[in-house]
Formats: C-alpha cells, sequence, structure tokens
C-alpha cells in the first residue's frame, strides 16, 4: 500500500513539474506560431463532428426525458429552461471533454509516445532544443484555446436539439422554446460552464503529454500510455466536475 501511494504521488509530482515548465515556456520566447495553428486546426477543428454530435442527440433526449417525465406535473412546457440549464452548465462542458479527451488525449499520447519510443525526443534534446517547448507547449496551449470553443459550438448544437424535439414532437412553437431558454440563462450560467472547461483541457494535454514522453516498451508501450491517459483524463474530468460545480455555485 505504502509503495502505491509513493507511485502515485511521484506521478502527480512529475504531473505538476510538467505543468509548470509547461507554463514557463508557453510565456517565453520565441513563439512558435506555425506549430500552434496545425494544433489548433487538428485537437480543435477536427474535434468538431463528435463533438455535435454527442450534444445533438444529447439534447435531444434530455428534452423528450424532461416532456414525458414532467407531464403528470404539468410542466413540460419548461422544455426549453430544462435543456439549456443542463446542457450550458453540466453536460455540455462535461461530454464535450469527455470526447476530447478520448480523442485529442489519445492521439497527443500516441503522437508524443512514438517519438519517445523511437529516441525522437532524445534527439531533439541531442539538438540543443526543448521537447517541451516544441512538443508539449502547442498541444497544451490549443487544447486550452480550443476546448472551451467547442464546447460553446456543442451546447449551441444541443440546444438546437432540443429545439427540434419541441416542435417536432411536441407541437411547442420555436419562438416560445426560445424565449424560455433565453429567460433561463444568465451570465453566471453561461461563465461556469465555459470557466470548467480551462481546467478540463489542461487535465487532457498535460496528461496526455506526460503519458507520452513516458512511454516505453514499443508500440505495446505506446499503447498502455494511450489507456492510462483516457482513463486518467476521464476521471479528472468527472471528479473535478463536482468540486467546480460547488466553486461556482459559490458566486
Amino acid at each position: 500500500m505504502a509503495g502505491v501511494l509513493r507511485a502515485v504521488l511521484g506521478h502527480i509530482g512529475a504531473i505538476a513539474i510538467l505543468t509548470r515548465d509547461t507554463a514557463r515556456l508557453a510565456v517565453r520566447p520565441p513563439y512558435e506560431v506555425r506549430p500552434l495553428i496545425d494544433q489548433l486546426h487538428h485537437l480543435g477543428v477536427r474535434s468538431l463532428t463528435i463533438t455535435n454530435i454527442t450534444l445533438l442527440f444529447s439534447g435531444m433526449v434530455v428534452a423528450l426525458q424532461t416532456a414525458y417525465s414532467l407531464a403528470a406535473f404539468g410542466a413540460k412546457y419548461v422544455i426549453g429552461d430544462v435543456v439549456s440549464l443542463t446542457l450550458v452548465r453540466e453536460l455540455g462542458p462535461v461530454l464535450t471533454a469527455l470526447m476530447v479527451g478520448g480523442r485529442v488525449g489519445a492521439g497527443i499520447t500516441a503522437e508524443i509516445g512514438s517519438m519517445a519510443v523511437t529516441e525522437q525526443v532524445d534527439a531533439i534534446r541531442a539538438l540543443a532544443a526543448n521537447p517541451i517547448k516544441k512538443l508539449v507547449v502547442p498541444k497544451v496551449v490549443a487544447t486550452l484555446i480550443m476546448l472551451p470553443i467547442l464546447t460553446i459550438l456543442a451546447d449551441f448544437v444541443g440546444i438546437l436539439g432540443g429545439l427540434f424535439i419541441s416542435v417536432f414532437e411536441l407541437d411547442q412553437s420555436g419562438r416560445f422554446y426560445w424565449e424560455h431558454v433565453r429567460a433561463a440563462l444568465d451570465t453566471g450560467d453561461i461563465c461556469s460552464g465555459i470557466g470548467k472547461t480551462f481546467f478540463f483541457a489542461l487535465f487532457i494535454s498535460v496528461f496526455g503529454c506526460y503519458n507520452g514522453l513516458n512511454a516505453q516498451g514499443g508500440a505495446d508501450g505506446v499503447g498502455h500510455a494511450t489507456t492510462n491517459t483516457v482513463v486518467m483524463a476521464s476521471i479528472a474530468v468527472l471528479v473535478s466536475d463536482f468540486f467546480l460545480t460547488k466553486l461556482f455555485l459559490l458566486f
């Protein structure tokens, strides 16, 4: 038990050091724009499909469940309120982070892990370059930028899914639905949902980079590192969501 605890604390300490070094190098020139743009496209734009589809059908499911669950209480006309608050405050940030964590986190680990096991990372060090600056910083910064944007777009698509169910399944007017959406949401709801995504993005990207840099044992080791990233990122998103929700509810 003591050995496991020491190992866990060692990983936490190493991840904290990697996070500190990444933050320091991110603000230190030279600033490499081209790698950042490539990562913004690879990690963000290519994730649009999976996040939007996930939230579209999540919004439709929430609308259906709300309509039929609250019909007995005569409250099925608050679908716009329930869908918008549920997606913007909780489901939108969490589901988007889980989808991005599965795709982006695994991709980051596989890319850096393949370089680590083939000694390309050591070659970068031999050329007097910093692998954290070259490999980690663009991925972390790109994830921090794109996850909030992906969440905003996914929230909007999810609310449109609720609109679709309201209009075509429940015979409500689109105007009635949007009036309830606007009345239900305020600045605090939007800020709390988007605020969580910066923490989620940091967990996903740093865990992916950490496991990639520490991958060993060829292709099998890269596979284990990729699995570890998905598990660690998913657990971190779900656990941190609870504490972040409690924190944002105080304001």
